[in-house]
């Protein structure tokens, strides 16, 4: 478990990493969120490989669920805000402009969507 959710959060980096950000308020939010959980299942992944688990008087069940609760509600949050800046890419860059820039350019739409999948 602990392995998929470094992979997905990973991919989540790269993704939005990759693109311009024309939201940073939004894309802040989803670049902490996949950040802090890709470090915080580093860190639960090295207290079971190095045996710490069974030093520290914790109920794992629990903080394994308590983890995996927060995770979800952060990421999702993350998705709502990731596919709300995807929503908004046919919106042009500057109102008052001439010139009629798309907020995201076609591809960084694409990995937008992959992103916020």
């Amino acid at each position: 478990v602990f392995l998929s959710l470094q992979l997905f959060g990973t991919i989540v980096w790269i993704l939005v990493a990759s693109t311009r950000v024309p939201l940073p308020l939004l894309q802040g939010w989803v670049m902490f969120v996949a950040v802090t959980a890709w470090l915080l299942s580093i860190l639960f992944l090295c207290v079971f490989l190095f045996g710490y688990a069974n030093r520290i008087a914790v109920n794992w069940n629990q903080t394994d669920f308590l983890f995996h609760g927060a995770t979800f509600v952060f990421y999702f949050g993350a998705f709502l805000l990731q596919a709300g800046t995807t929503s908004l890419h046919h919106f042009p860059r500057k109102f008052n402009s001439t010139t009629q820039d798309k907020i995201l350019a076609d591809h960084e739409y694409n990995i937008s969507i992959a992103a916020s999948v």
